[in-house]
């Protein structure tokens, strides 16, 4: 299996638990944004255990493929994993953290943004 065709069947999978998750990442990125932690609620997906962020959603709890931590924009530009130069053009891209959840997916070759509206309805927008 070609490495794009993983890609997509890992893009399949994660559309499959973000629609089973999204109101309670929604939830989460709520209260962020309300208590003032952030402004840019980023949510990790990852299947190995990652330094970021805290988990909120682990996969064993709900049958699921992905677990799920709760970052922050801020977290991630100090950690320069969004260069400060670069947290502008990331901002334009998130658009509205209200409407849609930031998602970095993060897998053995690599990670990438992928932008997705609380309700699943079409394609996931990834940015690589």
């Amino acid at each position: 299996m070609e490495q794009s065709e993983v890609f997509n069947k890992l893009l399949e999978t994660l559309k499959d638990d973000l629609a089973f998750y999204s109101e309670m990442i929604k939830e989460v990125s709520t209260e962020m944004i309300k208590e003032g932690f952030t402004s840019y609620p980023i949510f990790v997906a990852h299947q190995h255990e990652v330094k970021l962020g805290e988990v909120i959603l682990k996969r064993e709890d709900f049958a699921r493929d992905f677990n799920i931590n709760a970052s922050t924009l801020e977290e991630l530009v100090e950690k320069k994993l969004i260069l400060e130069e670069k947290k502008h053009e990331f901002i334009v891209n998130y658009s509205n953290p209200k409407t849609t959840m930031c998602i970095l997916l993060v897998t053995a070759s690599g990670a990438h943004f992928i932008f997705v509206p609380f309700k699943l309805k079409g394609k996931v927008n990834e940015q690589a």
